[in-house]
């Protein structure tokens, strides 16, 4: 029920292949975004993760990568990964709950555009492998979205 100033998938677009880019991935691939409400990402939250939540994104990758962007996993099993109908390399899903993306592109001080982007480059990276537990690893994870976000000249 949402319109925005911009065209939601151009820029899903855009993100997802300036990521692939970045990582390298020698597949085209196809990514399934969900825009949903608040109800209907706690309730996904709270079935697939057990917490009782509302979140802003969720990610349900397609591939366990043995290591982020690491795609040797597909060239073994590609039968697994590859869509016949599409010829597509699938990464999985994301989940974006837009009262809570709007709600943090006011508290941060930029614009719903960037952050749109922004939830699209770090859901994306999750379906690569990549991980936020560890400082380390959330440190590679923002570099990776800053770069991503610098280049398409989507800042705040």
């Amino acid at each position: 029920g949402c319109e925005f100033p911009f065209s939601c998938q151009q820029v899903a677009e855009d993100v997802i292949r300036k990521v692939l880019e970045q990582e390298n991935c020698p597949y085209d691939a196809e990514v399934n975004i969900v825009l949903t409400g608040e109800y209907e990402i706690r309730e996904t939250n709270r079935n697939f993760r057990n917490i009782d939540s509302v979140t802003d994104v969720l990610s349900f990758p397609a591939i366990d990568f043995e290591a982020p962007a690491d795609y040797t996993i597909i060239g073994e099993r590609a039968d697994e990964f590859i869509n016949p109908d599409t010829d597509l390399l699938m990464l999985g899903d994301i989940m974006i709950c837009i009262p809570r993306m709007l709600l943090q592109a006011k508290e941060y001080g930029h614009g719903v555009r960037r952050e749109y982007a922004f939830l699209i480059a770090h859901s994306l990276l999750h379906l690569l492998g990549y991980d936020h537990m560890e400082a380390e690893d959330a440190a590679v994870m923002e570099q990776k979205q800053k770069q991503v976000l610098e280049q398409l000249n989507i800042t705040r």
